[in-house]
């Protein structure tokens, strides 16, 4: 976690910051110009570090003229490593404002008579070719160079002319005839050739360019018969096609006859790697006769190496739309019909090769077409995986290289989608992968433990038999504390805790409780209890955070463990619930809320600003407050029951046309309503924060669904069977089933909410309408219902695998924050704002950012002057605007009217959109003061109006002018 808090660096104001920034550039610069190598070139290379730690323009504009300026005067060695900071920065060169500035200075040594000099000119222009794809000089000198009689001139050459290729078409069409007549050309010596060829790949902007490119590559492929130059040819022809995309089914044909009837094992192996990147890239463009050819060459190779090969593209293949298309039933004879599952024999006889990783694919080619295909006559495909899988499984965990533990992930991945998309074999898998657990190898035995949590999460497939198994294997882990074991412990320890669907038996808990004493750390008990906090099992997370406490160093650990520990018995309170028992009901949550509170100061306690624990202490306080609202409608249905409606009060309902009055007495329907409003209320909250949290998981985020979708489940129910029974529509709450159930958490939640819905709607059809007594009772077991189930504390409670976090930066902005910025009421304010988005070790992990929404508002803080009437319109600015971050980096302006005079508050909001189009409230939110002045001339003008001269006609038309 602490990796992961860095990058959320506490937001200090942008003056600050940019303080900070001048002051780092100036040191470097202070090295820059010191008279000693060593220390200028110090210098240079530190300049990596310091765009990352400030990417915004300003300074990264600053910096590179001062890199120009050393790449200009420097000696070579300077050259190259500024080149180098060039390379590295890459994605912050667009930021450079001053680009004509920054290319003089560079280009101005491409006139040296040093041609190491004018090698590294052509490479820094080349690492440059996104921001000046079009500079025609840049152009000319790179043709000029591919001329020149220096061998280091020449690749510098070829490089630029790549990169520039990559950026510019015109630059492209310019130079293809030129690199042909290079490669065609006689006096170019063949590893020239070799280096020039794979800038044909880049020549994709236009159809014809393509076409011209690939012919060429055609000829070269034909007159060059040499090992490399069919090798740097076929490659090069792949990528063309890949990027030109017209041409991929003609590549894969020419692909397949190379590895048919080439006998060279490099071009075969070549011919592989570049079906699979095809296969990868662009799986529906194969079709049923490429994947035959592919079977038939990996039937009758007869080297493992190129099985292998092939295997791999097939197993790539088996997981996409094209065995769709290889299985689909085609006209033809039935010769062709058997001959269509050569893929099928092909696997069956790789299940069990001596070869681990031909076995590997093998069994996923099978597993693939077993959960893709649903064809009566591939049913039995399933069993035939089943075996190879098992075979697998026995054969790598007796082993712990690298190699077999590689094997048994793929096969374990196996299992767990075969489980998934078959769940009548989880019985046999699961019993397999137990029996296997005790000869097993500690590393296997780990990633046998999240194979088994991982289907038993799908489906509730561990019996209580099977505990004893895992009991047994937990007791002879022994007395070792290596990091394997710690390990073990952790893995088996969430096994025992899934299998166990309700609460834990003593027995396991002392079981448990001694291995950990025994064997662990402190950091394997607390991963320990944190497991059991995602499953539920709250008792034995309250004892391990309990023992936890006095084991850490820092008093921000100690309350975070304390506010863990204050949670855990909370949610154990609410395990004593029982039905038509309400009371005890109340008593229970109010036990719980005690501790909720305690735990909410504990946590509070725990912040810090690096890791402020923002969704944490947001999803805590929503379940106290939800726990609140469960409470109050307890308390509601009973002094419902302690003084009931009169028995005339349907009656008056139907007379009044008032459906509240079923409920006697005005407080009771008040009470009602209050609390059908709070619930929805709740719901919108969670909401919030399921917006709030783009970085979190999708079991997170799905546990947050779950806590939404229960509130609305109980407002609709009041609403259903006290408020307004007539409206009630039960459609759009009706349950869309448990197909995508992800947890046993979520399982349980779904059945309840398919219950009480049951449970209402049969109450409103059949005592229509619904007496207060069955509709008190109907809630109140809805509300005990719903709280029975343990609650689960999700992965991103306690860890974030995930983090972004968007600095903005807002010009003009003041030196001082409270300062405001003067601007005339007859002008616009253009506002800038630029953004960095930064992120963790894991960029994109769980989604990634498609654009950025910006929304700018003012509001009028304070008026100065006379009190004017002017339209609403041009008291407030809402603008939104959406830009689409490039290299991390984004940019746009707003013009903003501040027509009235006095302080304006401007705030801009910043929201993520991610690739799918939903929107995320990350934040952050920036405000600056803005202060209207009247502008001098109205100034005048309103005051020779106060002394009582008339103005002149001029300043009438001027007047007049100035309003419109």
């Amino acid at each position: 976690m602490a990796a992961n808090a860095k990058s959320f660096l506490a937001d200090a104001g942008y003056g600050e910051q940019e303080l900070d920034a001048n002051s780092a550039l100036m040191e470097l610069d202070k090295g820059l110009r010191s008279g000693k190598l060593g220390e200028q070139c110090e210098a240079v290379v530190r300049f990596p570090r310091l765009f990352q730690k400030y990417p915004f323009p300003i300074l990264i504009n600053s910096a590179f003229l001062k890199l120009a300026d050393v790449f200009r005067v420097g000696n070579n060695f300077l050259r190259l490593c500024v080149l180098k900071v060039t390379q590295q920065s890459e994605k912050h060169l667009e930021k450079i404002l001053n680009v004509d500035e920054f290319v003089k200075r560079v280009f101005s040594v491409i006139h040296s008579n040093d041609p190491v000099a004018r090698a590294i000119t052509l490479r820094m222009l080349g690492s440059m070719a996104s921001i000046i794809p079009e500079r025609k000089n840049a152009h000319h000198s790179i043709r000029q160079s591919l001329d020149s009689h220096d061998n280091v001139e020449v690749e510098a050459a070829i490089f630029a002319a790549a990169n520039f290729s990559a950026q510019s078409k015109d630059f492209a069409a310019g130079i293809c005839n030129k690199i042909s007549e290079m490669i065609q050309g006689l006096a170019t010596p063949v590893d020239l050739k070799l280096k020039l060829i794979p800038i044909l790949q880049h020549m994709h902007h236009d159809a014809s360019l393509a076409s011209s490119s690939r012919q060429l590559l055609q000829q070269l492929v034909t007159s060059y018969p040499s090992t490399k130059m069919v090798i740097v040819t076929l490659h090069t022809f792949t990528l063309l096609a890949a990027s030109s995309l017209v041409d991929i089914p003609k590549q894969i044909q020419l692909l397949l006859q190379y590895l048919q009837n080439d006998p060279r094992k490099a071009v075969k192996r070549l011919a592989i790697q570049d079906l699979k990147l095809l296969a990868n890239k662009t799986p529906h463009t194969w079709s049923r006769e490429n994947i035959q050819a592919l079977c038939e060459s990996a039937l009758h190779t007869p080297y493992d190496s190129l099985k292998l090969g092939m295997l791999s593209v097939l197993s790539v293949l088996s997981g996409t739309i094209a065995i769709k298309q290889y299985f689909s039933t085609a006209p033809g004879t039935a010769a062709t019909t058997a001959r269509s599952f050569d893929l099928v024999k092909l696997a069956q006889e790789c299940c069990y090769h001596n070869n681990r990783g031909i076995a590997a694919h093998g069994v996923r080619i099978l597993t693939n077409i077993s959960a893709s295909c649903q064809e009566k006559d591939l049913l039995p495909l399933e069993q035939d995986a089943v075996f190879g899988l098992e075979a697998l499984l026995v054969l790598c965990s007796q082993d712990d290289s690298p190699g077999a533990q590689a094997t048994l992930k793929i096969t374990l991945t196996c299992m767990v989608k075969l489980v998934k998309c078959r769940p009548h074999l989880s019985q046999s898998v699961v019993e397999s992968l137990l029996t296997q657990l005790h000869s097993a190898q500690d590393a296997a035995r780990i990633l046998m433990c999240h194979c088994l949590a991982a289907i038993a999460m799908q489906l509730p497939v561990l019996a209580d038999g099977m505990l004893g198994d895992l009991m047994d294997l937990y007791k002879l882990i022994g007395r070792s504390a290596t990091d394997k074991k710690q390990e073990l412990l952790v893995s088996l320890a969430t096994v025992i805790f899934v299998s166990s669907q309700k609460a834990l038996s003593s027995e396991i808990k002392t079981v448990i409780k001694q291995q950990l004493e025994n064997a662990s750390n402190g950091w394997t008990a607390y991963r320990i209890a944190r497991q059991a906090s995602r499953m539920g099992n709250h008792d034995m997370a309250r004892e391990l955070y309990q023992s936890l406490l006095t084991q850490v160093a820092s008093e921000h650990f100690y309350f975070w463990l304390n506010s863990l520990k204050e949670f855990s018995h909370a949610e154990q309170c609410l395990t004593g619930l029982q039905e038509d028992n309400y009371s005890s009901a109340l008593s229970c949550i109010a036990e719980a809320l005690k501790s909720y509170h305690k735990g909410i100061a504990s946590l509070t306690a725990a912040s810090t600003p690096l890791n402020p624990l923002s969704f944490q202490c947001g999803f805590v306080k929503l379940r106290i407050d939800l726990l609140q609202a469960f409470s109050q409608l307890i308390c509601t249905c009973n002094s419902l029951k302690t003084s009931p409606p009169p028995a005339i009060a349907t009656t008056i309902a139907m007379t009044s046309g008032n459906d509240l009055q079923r409920c006697g007495r005005i407080s009771n329907q008040a009470r009602m309503k209050h609390s059908m409003e709070e619930f929805r209320n709740l719901a919108t909250r969670y909401g919030e924060l399921y917006q709030a949290s783009f970085d979190a998981d999708s079991a997170t985020l799905r546990n947050v669904e779950l806590q939404q979708q229960s509130c609305l489940l109980i407002s609709h129910a009041i609403e259903a069977l006290i408020l307004d029974p007539e409206s009630a529509n039960f459609q759009e709450y009706s349950s869309n089933g448990t197909a995508h159930v992800e947890s046993e958490y979520e399982r349980r939640m779904m059945s309840v909410f398919n219950h009480v819905l049951e449970e209402v709607e049969s109450l409103n059809r059949k005592y229509a309408p619904v007496s207060y007594l069955a509709s008190n009772t109907c809630l109140c077991n809805a509300v005990i219902a719903l709280l029975k189930v343990p609650l689960s504390f999700q992965r991103y409670f306690f860890q974030k695998l995930q983090s972004t976090s968007i600095k903005l930066a807002l010009s003009p902005s003041p030196r001082n924050p409270a300062e405001p910025i003067a601007v005339q009421n007859n002008q616009q304010l253009a506002l800038k704002v630029e953004g960095v988005v930064q992120h963790g070790s894991k960029p994109g992990l769980f989604r990634k950012i498609q654009s950025v929404c910006l929304n700018v508002s003012s509001v009028l803080q304070s008026k100065s002057g006379q009190d004017y009437k002017i339209p609403i319109d041009n008291m407030t600015n809402e603008m939104e605007q959406r830009v689409e971050p490039h290299n991390d980096y984004f940019s746009t302006q707003f013009l903003l009217n501040f027509v009235i005079l006095g302080t304006h508050n401007i705030t801009v909001e910043s929201s993520v959109i991610d690739s799918n189009g939903i929107v995320w409230k990350t934040g952050p939110k920036t405000t600056i003061f803005v202060k209207s002045l009247e502008d001098p001339y109205s100034q005048q003008v309103r005051l020779q109006q106060q002394q009582g001269q008339p103005p002149s006609q001029q300043q009438q038309q001027r007047t007049a002018y100035s309003r419109f």
